[in-house]
């Protein structure tokens, strides 16, 4: 019996020695993306760490807060630990462009998801939400929402980042064709929940009779939300962008927000992985550089099938 446990016990460490070699040997995946403070880049970075560990690669995880000097020092990192690839969710579109250059110089692929950078040709992919197709659906069902008319007020994300002019577009390209909509006020909240609290609380002070906000993304959505509990308005819509766990509770639970916009994060990172796997076997891209995913549409009708910016079928 002692023997056979030994046995057993030995084989299992074998297993696992065995697994760490072929990780080792596969090499080392950066994964890099903002804070993940914000659940949508959380979940960016546990997909494709769970993706990168289940193919053999060790992982090296980390955020760059949207700041560009972090990122470019991580870059830097990842060169320094001859990095097989990486995987980024960027700084900015142009601010991104070097570093991503030197990455290639030194030999290392970049594969981008969610943010664009502003040039092709350095980057092997480009893996990005349709953000214009899901801003008009998130457009259509707000202007449902507030039956057509009314004073609304639009919280746009961070300007170095091209998703947030794509969106606002997408929006806007839907609800100025409703003449008894009307826009009262548009002000950048930097994908931030407190800085939209605040910027909700002024808005409000000037445009008290508003019905809806309609947000470049959940996490500004969600500010809004909190600013117009705390005045007492609770019959203001609210719509988001971005698919999280914390809008999908806010329209179960009659909260603001109605709607929100969901953003394959999840998916979009696990594809770029199986990417870069593909690409280090091959020596070539699977796909061309430029990848666009659909999004979709999350209300009461589909919501409780949502998790972790997953819908599940």
């Amino acid at each position: 019996m002692k023997a056979s446990v030994l046995k057993m016990t030995l084989l299992a460490s074998l297993m696992l020695a065995s697994a760490a070699t072929l990780a080792a040997e596969k090499g080392l995946i950066a994964i890099i993306t903002p804070s993940h403070d914000n659940p949508f880049f959380k979940a960016e970075a546990d997909g494709a760490q769970e993706k990168a560990k289940a193919l053999g690669y060790t992982t090296l995880v980390a955020s760059h807060d949207d700041d560009v000097n972090k990122q470019n020092q991580l870059i830097e990192t990842a060169i320094a630990r001859k990095a097989k690839a990486i995987i980024l969710d960027n700084a900015g579109a142009d601010a991104t462009v070097g570093p991503v250059q030197k990455a290639k110089d030194a030999g290392i692929p970049t594969f981008l998801i969610d943010r664009e950078i502003n040039k092709t040709g350095i980057a092997v992919a480009q893996i990005v939400s349709n953000n214009y197709q899901g801003a008009q659906l998130g457009a259509e069902k707000f202007a449902k929402l507030l039956n057509g008319k009314g004073d609304y007020v639009e919280l746009l994300g961070k300007e170095s980042d091209t998703n947030a002019g794509v969106r606002s577009q997408g929006y806007h390209d839907v609800l100025d064709d409703y003449p008894d909509m009307k826009m009262v006020a548009q002000q950048s909240a930097n994908w931030s929940q407190t800085e939209a609290f605040s910027r909700m609380e002024t808005i409000l002070q000037k445009n008290p009779n508003i019905v809806g906000v309609i947000s470049g993304n959940d996490t500004m959505a969600l500010g809004a939300e909190a600013a117009l509990k705390a005045a007492g308005k609770t019959n203001v819509i609210v719509v988001g962008f971005d698919g999280s766990d914390y809008t999908r509770d806010s329209i179960i639970n009659k909260g603001n927000i109605k709607a929100t916009v969901l953003q394959p994060g999840w998916d979009q990172a696990q594809m770029a992985v199986e990417q870069v796997d593909y690409y280090l076997k091959n020596g070539k891209a699977q796909k061309e550089e430029k990848q666009l995913m659909d999004c979709v549409l999350i209300d009461d009708s589909n919501a409780s099938k949502l998790k972790n910016f997953n819908l599940a079928k």
